[in-house]
């Protein structure tokens, strides 16, 4: 019985392990897209949609690769900056997308 208990907790590391070394990867030119808290960096700009960061299959927010998300999710609306109108300990939740010149 001891070993089954030992072969689950080591089951349950390990998937933790795999779960932290996860990534997301970056689409092409979300490096280069700028993320503000400020509207009048985007005062200019069109506004080519809203975003908002999926959650984790348990509800929380993926504060680990809200970042990379978000600058994907620009990108995926044609933008290059993000306007963040909700952030949750500095990971971007919640913004809208813009295309500036």
């Amino acid at each position: 019985m001891i070993w089954h208990v030992h072969g689950f907790l080591l089951a349950i590391a390990g998937s933790v392990l795999l779960a932290a070394c996860a990534t997301v990867t970056l689409a092409p030119g979300a490096d280069k897209v700028k993320v503000t808290q400020l509207a009048a960096d985007v005062a200019g700009c069109t506004a080519v949609g809203n975003i908002q960061v999926p959650k984790l299959s348990n509800g929380d927010d993926n504060l680990d690769f809200s970042g990379s998300e978000f600058r994907n999710l620009i990108v995926g609306l044609g933008g290059n900056t993000g306007l963040v109108t909700h952030s949750v300990l500095s990971a971007p939740e919640e913004g809208v997308a813009y295309r500036c010149p």
